[in-house]
């Protein structure tokens, strides 16, 4: 299972979780179900999605990246629609690629990309260990 290093464990201030730990090795990878958003969800549901999603296109962009130890369940709420599988969907799989869908995810997080008024997550940029 890859790792990926400097991308945040959780939101900040919450328990909302965004990595795994280590590899289930005897029943291997939690499967990935699409969840749906319905609209009574809590805001910190929203903020929490909202907060994956930044951390994805701060991490990877518009390019494919390997499922690793990303949390299944956070994954849930966005597969499908803003986070899209390339190639043959395994939700079983750690080596699963995907790719953000930007146009979906501008559709749906439209403050994500406000230039002036983009969310404050907690995380810094500068504190990035594998800048040294």
């Amino acid at each position: 299972m890859l790792k990926h290093r400097g991308f945040p464990g959780r939101l900040p201030g919450t328990d909302f979780q965004f990595v795994i730990r280590r590899e289930n090795r005897k029943k291997g990878a939690t499967p990935i179900t699409r969840r749906e958003r319905f609209r009574d969800r809590k805001p910190a549901d929203r903020r929490a999605d909202a907060g994956f999603l930044s951390a994805l296109i701060n991490h990877f962009g518009e390019e494919p990246f390997v499922r690793g130890n990303l949390d299944a369940g956070r994954l849930g709420w966005l597969i499908g629609r803003e986070v899209v599988p390339v190639g043959i969907f395994d939700p079983a799989d750690y080596d699963q690629l995907f790719q953000i869908d930007m146009a979906a995810a501008e559709a749906s997080f439209p403050e994500l990309f406000a230039a002036d008024s983009a969310p404050d997550f907690g995380w810094d940029e500068d504190d990035d260990p594998d800048d040294e």
